[in-house]
């Protein structure tokens, strides 16, 4: 537990942003992990020769116990076989001897028939011949030369039956002899066999005796993968609770920056409507001084005509003296005028045709209103300032997910493993050096050594979902690194005790194993 809380504590610590100011510490623990990872390659080297020893030989073990068991169970049944056909050759025999008994006694019977049969015609004569040649009545002889042919087929058929009686003897014999025969070869196979079933007990024996310490062993073995799995489980709770907390923390953090974003947006959408409001009351002050300077400049111009109606006035008066006065002195007679128009004159209304000069009036004063600053276009641009992501705020993992690597999958998930415990992944065999890729987007939350799972990386991709990267070769990302679909996260190796090269590749939900292979395409 200390273990694992120490291993979160370096992982929390290297995510956080004083950790990643830090450049000294960075590249002191990358030479101390480059260290131990030496170290570690070197006693694996060391030790893998050992490993593959024991391996080999807990296999060949293995396959001669199981080849010796196999001899067993073929030898007692060729056993029982035996015994089987030893039973059913004296049954057989027993069988025969009865009927070799039986017949004995037909073909003696057949014999004591057929001399009787021949005692009695040599005792009472009878000869064909002697029949012929006794010249007796022809009616008797026929009587007698018939009764001799009856007596004479009795005979053949006497002695074919007991002709067939030595024969079916004679078979019954062979049979029994062969049987007897077969009985001798049975009991020799059977003390063979029973020789062979002696031989391989004390072979099995053996191997068990051999095989007690590699199961020992194996039961350590076991027990060592079932510390390696809590440990690792204990990590991932650890890491989902700091997950947890840090995506807490941030949110509360985001809030906060949010409220005072608001905040200062507020304070300068206030500032700008005051500007605004400051730049209306400017421009209508303009204004109203641009309307009274027009005013002043309309009232001056007004001055300025009747001062120069009232110098016309006095002008046309003096010429009017003059012209009479000229009129005195000369002869009378017409006197040519200018033109009033030509002289830039006019009649002026209600002034008894007199003529003032015509002029422009004077332009007012044309006020440009003030453009408005962009005070709204700056408050949407600050509130769209892009978020740095949070751990745990990913969109999870969705199923049909491309492998880390190709390889030929090994064990399982939720099945029984060799050395012991059951699957809560899967291995993915590939090549050593070969690269592994992210399955989903997400955060660098674990990139270290673990017992029992060599270089170990971890990636979260919220939504509680973890996916676990171990035996890895080279860790070639770090903690709060932000990985997307594909990007190469490490390279393929046997680390962590490991004997042939693979990714050991897990999926975690709510930091419970899931099966793999729901969620992967393979």
């Amino acid at each position: 537990m200390r273990f694992a809380a120490g291993l979160l504590g370096v992982a929390i610590l290297a995510g956080t942003p004083l950790a990643s100011s830090a450049a000294t510490d960075l590249a002191s623990r990358q030479s101390e992990a480059e260290r131990q990872q030496a170290a570690l390659r070197n006693r694996i080297e060391s030790l893998q020769k050992t490993i593959d020893q024991r391996e080999a030989a807990r296999k060949e073990a293995a396959d001669a116990l199981q080849a010796s068991e196999s001899a067993i169970s073929s030898i007692n049944r060729r056993l029982r076989e035996l015994a089987d056909s030893h039973r059913a050759a004296e049954t057989d025999l027993a069988a025969l001897e009865k009927q070799i008994v039986s017949q004995s006694a037909v073909l003696t019977q057949r014999r004591g028939e057929l001399a009787g049969q021949l005692q009695a015609q040599y005792t009472s004569g009878l000869s064909p011949w002697s029949e012929l040649l006794s010249g007796g009545d022809p009616q008797e002889l026929g009587r007698n030369l018939g009764y001799l042919e009856y007596v004479s087929r009795a005979r053949s058929q006497a002695v074919i039956e007991v002709r067939q009686d030595i024969e079916r003897l004679s078979a019954l014999q062979k049979r029994a002899d062969s049987r007897r025969d077969d009985l001798q070869r049975l009991t020799r196979d059977t003390e063979r066999e029973k020789e062979a079933l002696v031989k391989q007990q004390q072979t099995r024996a053996t191997l068990l005796v051999q095989l007690e310490g590699q199961i020992t062993a194996q039961r350590a073995e076991a027990s060592r993968l079932g510390r390696d799995d809590q440990r690792l489980s204990q990590l991932i709770d650890d890491l989902s609770v700091a997950i947890t907390r840090q995506a807490e923390e941030e949110a509360r953090r985001r809030a906060a920056a949010e409220a005072a974003r608001r905040a200062e947006a507020a304070r300068k959408a206030e500032a700008a409507r005051q500007a605004e409001l400051a730049r209306r009351a400017e421009a209508a002050r303009q204004a109203e001084a641009a309307r009274q300077a027009q005013r002043q400049a309309a009232q001056a111009q007004r001055q300025q005509q009747q001062q120069e109606q009232q110098q016309q006035q006095e002008r046309q008066a003096r010429e009017e003296a003059a012209r009479q006065q000229a009129q005195a002195a000369r002869p009378s007679g017409p006197v040519a005028m200018a033109d009033p128009d030509a002289a830039g004159l006019r009649p002026v209304p209600g002034s008894q045709g007199s003529l003032i000069e015509t002029r422009e009036p004077t332009p007012a004063v044309q006020v440009k209103p003030v453009e408005q600053a962009p005070a709204a276009s700056r408050a949407q641009a600050a509130a769209q300032e892009e978020a740095r992501p949070l751990v745990g705020e990913g969109a999870g993992l969705r199923r049909g997910l491309t492998p880390p690597v190709r390889g030929q999958v090994q064990g399982r998930f939720g099945l029984g493993r060799p050395e012991g415990g059951v699957w809560r992944g899967i291995v993915l065999r590939a090549n050593e050096g070969t690269p592994v890729k992210s399955v989903a987007p997400g955060t660098v939350v674990y990139a270290q050594w673990l017992r029992g799972f060599g270089n170990l990386v971890i990636v979260d991709h919220g939504q509680q979902y973890l996916t676990v990267y171990a035996y890895n070769q080279s860790v070639l990302k770090q903690v709060g690194d932000r990985v997307a679909t594909g990007d190469t996260i490490a390279t393929v190796g046997a680390t962590g005790g490991q004997v042939e090269s693979g990714l050991y590749f897990e999926i975690r939900h709510r930091g419970a194993p899931v099966d793999p292979a729901q969620w992967l395409a393979l």
